[in-house]
């Protein structure tokens, strides 16, 4: 970035070069070196804005974090419109997902942050766990309207859905193939779920 060009939102461009550095080298390649020369400006720019760099990859963690809340807290909502998969996925896949594998990478690599974002954000709220909460919430509302059999375990689709944005954040994030895997996988989900409640009800068990 040429020098003297005014950044309208530094944080939020300190943030992208992070989750670019992440995403392309690793967690354990980010630095505030790393960061400010992704994002083409002067070290002296994050520490304007962060006390450390403790304080920046908290800062990072805490946005993001209530971001991808932010962008579930509509799916129960949505109950009873379109397609329960169609619903989950686009859900999942609201945050970009570059922001998915690198917030991901990030709270894995230093567990820490979990705390650090629960002080601000509240308890289950570091990064993907109130993903968990909407998805539970939204399956319970489908089951209530009949969109779901009554012996659907909602709870455990949850975590299986939200497991697989986990898995593949992970490992595959930065394929392109990525999103559609996570789609993939998501209706092969709700299709078990539906059979093996209807094949419970039907043993009687």
């Amino acid at each position: 970035m040429p020098r003297g060009v005014a950044i309208t939102e530094p944080r939020q461009h300190l943030f992208a070069a992070a989750e670019r550095v992440i995403a392309a080298a690793g967690p354990s390649q980010l630095t505030s070196r790393a960061v400010t020369r992704e994002a083409g400006v002067a070290t002296g720019l994050l520490f304007a804005h962060f006390a450390n760099f403790d304080d920046f990859l908290t800062g990072y963690a805490v946005d993001r974090s209530f971001q991808i809340a932010a962008n579930a807290a509509g799916l129960a909502e949505r109950a009873g419109t379109g397609t329960v998969d169609a619903n989950l996925s686009e859900a999942m896949l609201a945050t970009p997902m570059i922001t998915l594998v690198a917030v991901t990478r990030l709270v894995a690599y230093r567990p820490t942050l979990t705390e650090a974002v629960e002080a601000v954000l509240g308890s289950g709220n570091a990064a993907l766990p109130a993903l968990e909460r909407a998805v539970v919430g939204y399956l319970a509302a489908e089951r209530h309207i009949g969109r779901l059999p009554a012996a659907a375990d909602t709870e455990a689709l949850a975590v299986a859905v939200v497991g697989v944005v986990h898995h593949i954040a992970l490992t595959d994030g930065d394929d392109p193939a990525a999103a559609d895997r996570i789609r993939r996988a998501i209706t092969a989900l709700t299709t078990a779920t539906t059979v093996n409640a209807v094949a419970r009800r039907d043993d009687g068990s």
